[in-house]
């Protein structure tokens, strides 16, 4: 059965990651250093569910990751361009934040500050997107919350270096949908 969660999370990760994708071409601008930022935390998040012990629940992560990866270089052509100095200052707290992992070569600790830096990588897309409600598009954060759901049921061990990255971004990824919903109601 989890097998089938995680295929099924799979087709999430591509459905919402191929609709972005097209959404580039209608106006979504992705903003490079959170694309930068989260394909190197997937890739964390990926080695942590593997080595401890994650099994099928690694799929969907694996197939986010090269979306994740494709988008990052899309954004350095098609993304925002107006890159204001907070956004630079976030991006430095978030590789600083990788150094601990670096020393420690932990899974653990490597996801949990994986998880930080993701989170902290997203506030220059909330910014963007409190100003441009526009550039982002619900569909993508959606199915990302459907998809960490599915990889939390699809998981085969169950510590913190395997859900944490989902039980957060399923948070993070609900508060993006309200925020671009409300934000397009209010302009």
């Amino acid at each position: 059965m989890k097998e089938v969660f995680s295929l099924v999370g799979v087709a999430f990760a591509v459905a919402g990651n191929i609709h972005y994708v097209r959404q580039i071409d209608r106006g979504v601008e992705p903003h490079p250093y959170t694309w930068a930022l989260g394909t190197l935390v997937t890739a964390i998040t990926l080695v942590g569910i593997v080595l401890k012990g994650g099994g099928a629940g690694a799929w969907p992560v694996a197939v986010s990751l090269c979306f994740t990866a494709a988008i990052f270089f899309y954004s350095l052509r098609y993304g925002i361009k107006h890159i204001v100095p907070l956004d630079t200052a976030l991006l430095v707290v978030a590789l600083v934040g990788l150094v601990p992992w670096f020393i420690t070569k932990d899974p653990t600790l490597s996801v949990a500050i994986a998880v930080m830096v993701d989170t902290l990588s997203f506030v220059p897309t909330i910014r963007k997107t409190w100003r441009h409600p526009h550039t982002e598009v619900p569909v993508l954060y959606a199915t990302n919350v459907a998809r960490h759901a599915l990889i939390l049921l699809s998981l085969e061990a169950y510590v913190l270096a395997t859900t944490l990255h989902s039980v957060v971004m399923i948070v993070v990824n609900i508060l993006m949908v309200a925020l671009i919903v409300w934000r397009r109601g209010k302009l």
